[in-house]
């Protein structure tokens, strides 16, 4: 499982056109799945986003985590994180999880994220989105389990 995870003041989901989600302060996470992931590894994931310290405290030093803040999630499904075009120019996505499986596992994710008290938005699961954000720092941490 890979997650790319930004901290961000605003990001929003569109699909069509059409606003589907927004948060304000918090993360906006990137999340595939692989194919041999175990569903094991949701909970894990969603413990790690829920306790990176990447915002400021009082001292500016990275010591908050977004649980911390009280700020907002929103997670997309994003199976070309496991792009590989090592050999030739047209990636290849033998490492991503089926549809069916991935969607499971973005699910659990995300209960997983709610469960912790956490309030997540989400994009569209296997809908063509338009991503809108405004990185802070630039921030941008990759987590491979």
């Amino acid at each position: 499982m890979r997650a790319v995870i930004q901290q961000v003041s605003q990001a929003q989901v569109k699909v069509s056109g059409e606003e589907f989600s927004r948060i304000d302060n918090g993360l906006l996470v990137f999340l595939a799945v692989k194919q041999d992931d175990e569903v094991e590894k949701c909970q894990k994931m969603a413990q790690k986003i829920s306790k990176l310290r990447i915002f400021e405290d009082e001292n500016d030093k990275m010591n908050l985590s977004v649980q911390d803040i009280k700020g907002e999630v929103l997670v997309v499904s994003q199976f070309t994180l496991y792009g590989d075009a090592s050999s030739g120019n047209r990636p290849s996505f033998i490492h991503s999880a089926k549809p069916d499986k991935a969607q499971e596992f973005y699910l659990q994710v995300i209960k997983d994220l709610q469960d912790l008290g956490l309030e997540v938005k989400t994009g569209k699961f296997q809908k063509q989105m338009q991503v809108n954000l405004t990185n802070i720092g630039p921030k941008t941490i990759i987590i491979d389990l």
